[in-house]
């Protein structure tokens, strides 16, 4: 099992490919009149708020979120209490702030290789460290990402859009530790809003699947999913014939006698299967495209998210695999070959033709009724 990771000194933790990152949205360009702003953001995942020394005196703020209050001058540091962030420039007012008992925040404005230099220098002074760029290049976060990486001081990129946050977290493969949003589009914002909804589930409860049948199901569609990512030999996709569950399909981690691993792949089920996605969804394995997200497990049922890059369809003979799970039958139809695995419940693959009643796999089970992948209440009977 992959092990959790600890990100230098800074408690970051990467789970299973998700990142635990810090998200600030930076609120100080946004009059407390958009409404249609502010309650998107405060009924939202968002918890951690960049505000001015008015929008904290005169907003309305939920429970949940934590205020992070730009500083200009020392008596702005008035009725800010121990413990709380404060954001700045001038250095020296952060200095007062860390004597208050405040966690202090850099902003680094970088334009250059000297301005560079200066920035990784000052930012292990402080908690947290704000860069921004003036061009639009990775390599400055690169080299400052490198030179901190020891350090305790938490690095955000300030960023305009959801891709470039998304970027900022994939670079040197770590990226920085967090973002700073500074998106004032309301469009980018929902997708900030959707990005971390979808980031909040990590996990699918998975349960023991008695096989009860399985048989030869004639010549048919299946299709491949490959990803722009790689999976490890306890990681597939959860397939199945029915909305109300599915079984895990293995990744293509596994010895083949004839050809390479393909550990991007899973050799996933019928063109009629639903795969299971991000945000509590599923969707039919013909409507994935290049780009889309689908959601890879591990045994323990860890989620996180890939994205696909291909999906490769092939007529092959097919195998219908029937199976209870939780009071519930479950089927999914796969390739008929050897070298097609399914996880079984202790953790161990099972190559399909080898699969009898009485063997047990693990599966995921849920409500059924859906509608485009969505769930809905409604009657619904599948077989």
């Amino acid at each position: 099992m992959q092990d959790l990771q600890k990100n230098g000194s800074k408690g970051v933790i990467k789970f299973m490919g998700i990142n635990t990152r810090e998200i600030w949205f930076d609120g100080r360009q946004i009059p407390l009149s958009r409404q249609d702003i502010w309650g998107l953001v405060n009924n939202s995942p968002v918890t951690k708020v960049v505000v001015s020394v008015d929008q904290r005196r005169d907003g309305h703020y939920p429970c949940k979120t934590e205020l992070i209050t730009e500083i200009l001058n020392e008596a702005d540091l008035d009725g800010i209490a121990g413990g709380e962030t404060v954001l700045s420039e001038r250095q020296e007012l952060l200095q007062a702030a860390g004597k208050r008992g405040c966690k202090t925040c850099v902003f680094l404005d970088v334009k250059g290789s000297e301005s560079l230099e200066r920035a990784w220098q000052d930012a292990p002074r402080f908690d947290y460290a704000v860069v921004d760029f003036d061009l639009p290049t990775n390599i400055p976060l690169e080299l400052i990402i490198a030179r901190l990486q020891e350090g305790r001081t938490v690095l955000l990129r300030k960023v305009t859009t959801c891709e470039d946050m998304e970027v900022a977290f994939g670079v040197l493969e770590r990226g920085s530790d967090g973002v700073l949003f500074a998106g004032t589009d309301l469009l980018e914002i929902q997708k900030l809003v959707d990005y971390l909804s979808r980031e909040s589930i990590h996990s699918l409860q998975l349960q023991p699947l008695v096989v009860t049948g399985v048989r030869h199901a004639g010549m048919g569609m299946r299709a491949c999913i490959d990803t722009t990512g790689l999976m490890n030999r306890e990681e597939g996709m959860i397939v199945g014939s029915t909305s109300g569950g599915g079984i895990f399909v293995c990744s293509e981690t596994h010895y083949l006698p004839y050809m390479n691993l393909r550990p991007f792949r899973v050799n996933a089920g019928a063109v009629h299967s639903y795969v299971w996605m991000p945000g509590n969804t599923a969707e039919y394995i013909t409507d994935l495209a290049a780009g889309s997200r689908v959601l890879c497990v591990n045994t323990k049922g860890e989620a996180r998210e890939l994205t696909v890059g291909r999906v490769k369809i092939e007529a092959r003979p097919l195998l219908l695999i029937k199976g209870e799970a939780a009071g519930r039958e479950l089927n999914v139809i796969v390739q008929d070959d050897w070298h097609i695995r399914l996880m079984g419940s202790d953790g161990k693959p099972r190559n399909a033709t080898a699969i009898r009643p009485g063997d047990e796999l693990l599966a995921h089970v849920c409500e059924p009724g859906r509608h485009v992948g969505i769930k809905v209440e409604e009657t619904i009977i599948e077989k």
